[in-house]
């Protein structure tokens, strides 16, 4: 069974830096597309950013484009989401997802309902 569990959540001032992490065991980590949604009170979850199996092609949300990086270590089984500049508009839960993909895929799905695996999220809190 494939197991995501994320780190790195906090509180930070607005202008300010966080790393989230996802720790991904129980699969074969480079066979999976992964990508980070977010969830605010009464909201769905949005897609923020994702990375390809590949790690070659990843793809952000308009809103965090230029700000937000995502990476992987494959080695390492972990993945990473660089915020930076965060906006009090951040603040949310944040979760890590993953999908099986083919060797040669070049996009990730952007609908939470495309992914097979979840974490349990972790709190942002950006304050003003």
């Amino acid at each position: 069974q494939v197991q995501l569990v994320e780190s790195g959540g906090g509180l930070v001032q607005a202008g300010g830096s966080l790393r989230l992490s996802c720790a991904v065991s129980g699969g074969t980590f480079s066979a999976y597309g992964l990508a980070w949604f977010r969830r605010t009170p009464g909201k769905d979850r949005e897609f923020v950013v994702g990375i390809t199996r590949s790690g070659v092609r990843t793809y952000s949300a308009h809103s965090v484009k230029g700000r937000y990086t995502i990476f992987r270590d494959n080695a390492g089984k972990t993945m990473y989401l660089q915020m930076n500049s965060l906006k009090p508009e951040a603040t949310a839960v944040y979760y890590c997802a993953a999908v099986a993909q083919d060797l040669n895929s070049r996009a990730v799905p952007d609908t939470q309902g495309d992914y097979e695996y979840w974490g349990q999220g972790t709190q942002v809190t950006v304050s003003s």
